[in-house]
């Protein structure tokens, strides 16, 4: 938790902004196996990179994967979802003969929706409760 709490820094910035994202498989198909989950995280972890993100956590079943994103106020959610989804899909289909074969008309691992959570450490009750504590001018 301590990590969800860390306060990054930019130039004339200070943020903690993190992401629950998760992904389906195109159709719900069941095709994740641990060796593609592995793979899957590395891959996430080099994309991540390059929009200066913190991939917290990472796990999957069959069928979908979640991921908590730590990023700079800068990236927008879903510029860094299309890349995951975009570069994860083309990655495994290249490294995974057997895998998506359900896919290849359509040639995409995963349906084109996702959610997407804002987290952070206090619950939202805090948050609201400290809004409206503030000692607003008359």
């Amino acid at each position: 938790m301590a990590d969800m709490e860390k306060i990054r820094t930019g130039i004339q910035r200070a943020f903690v902004c993190h992401v629950h994202l998760a992904f389906v498989t195109k159709f719900r198909h069941k095709e994740f196996k641990d060796v593609h989950l592995r793979r899957m995280e590395e891959i996430m972890r080099a994309v991540r990179e390059d929009f200066e993100c913190e991939l917290v956590e990472f796990n999957g079943e069959d069928n979908h994967v979640h991921l908590l994103v730590n990023f700079p106020p800068k990236v927008t959610v879903t510029k860094l979802v299309n890349s995951l989804k975009g570069v994860s899909s083309r990655r495994l289909h290249q490294e995974f003969d057997n895998l998506t074969q359900h896919y290849w008309r359509a040639n995409k691992l995963w349906a084109g929706s996702y959610f997407a959570g804002t987290v952070s450490g206090a619950p939202l009750s805090i948050v609201r409760q400290y809004t409206e504590q503030q000692n607003r001018p008359t």
